[in-house]
């Protein structure tokens, strides 16, 4: 499987507003890559897309939440009429909340489903239909550590993690059945400085923070950057600042 170099492609960032999502698409961009930028925030974006345009790169944005299987369409259908193709679609929006299972009421549950989850299936379906057009390209999703070993007051956030691990194992033995020449890959990120912690909604009492250590976004960023070149079944960031390939 051979995918382009990063400075020929038209990249998609999903959750680009801060971030683990903003990094990257500033490290694509910075790279040559034409970048189409989305998140729930304008603000966000509009600053995101200004900075690199700032030093000479090529990005435009759609505020658009996950949720909605529609507004993810949308974001792919932006892309291929400004830019003609997508070859790399990342996505990374995520949301969380921190309480006993108990306290997790069923709307905040499927909330986070809804967003972690499904916001991630819906990114596969739009892009899928164009990357199979171009002949090849890249699916990366940004899930957690989280996908494999859940965590306490985290019962939703680990479960929506842990579904995007069983979905894109099954997209991924799908297309290597069918031969084609498209990567899947897990970035599964340990406790990384992002505002994830701050924006979460909380009932343990306190401002929730990750398990130290904690890592800065460049080094996902970096993982991200290298499984848009280069095949790669699935990266853990963490285990003192390493990043471990796996396939």
């Amino acid at each position: 499987m051979q995918l382009k170099p990063i400075d020929q492609q038209v990249v998609v960032v999903v959750g680009a507003s801060s971030g683990i999502g903003r990094e990257s698409a500033l490290q694509f961009a910075k790279r040559r890559a034409k970048v189409v930028v989305s998140a729930r925030s304008q603000s966000g974006l509009d600053s995101l897309v200004d900075e690199i345009k700032s030093f000479g790169g090529d990005a435009i944005a759609l505020c658009a939440d996950v949720s909605d299987f529609t507004q993810v369409k949308a974001i792919a259908d932006k892309a291929v009429e400004v830019y003609g193709r997508i070859d790399t679609w990342v996505h990374g929006a995520a949301i969380s909340l921190y309480a006993l299972f108990e306290e997790t009421t069923p709307e905040e549950f499927k909330r986070i489903i809804d967003v972690n989850l499904m916001g991630q299936v819906y990114g596969a379906m739009a892009a899928l239909p164009h990357l199979k057009r171009e002949g090849r390209g890249a699916l990366i999703h940004i899930s957690s550590v989280e996908a494999k070993r859940s965590l306490p007051y985290q019962s939703a956030y680990a479960a929506s993690k842990h579904g995007v691990d069983g979905f894109i194992e099954a997209l991924r033995v799908e297309l290597m059945h069918e031969k084609l020449p498209i990567s899947v890959t897990e970035i599964m990120p340990a406790s990384i400085n992002t505002p994830l912690f701050s924006k979460a909604r909380t009932k343990i009492g306190v401002m929730p923070q990750g398990a130290p250590p904690i890592y800065e976004p460049e080094i996902v960023a970096n993982a991200i950057l290298h499984a848009a070149e280069n095949p790669t079944r699935d990266i853990v960031v963490g285990d003192m600042g390493k990043i471990m390939l796996m396939g």
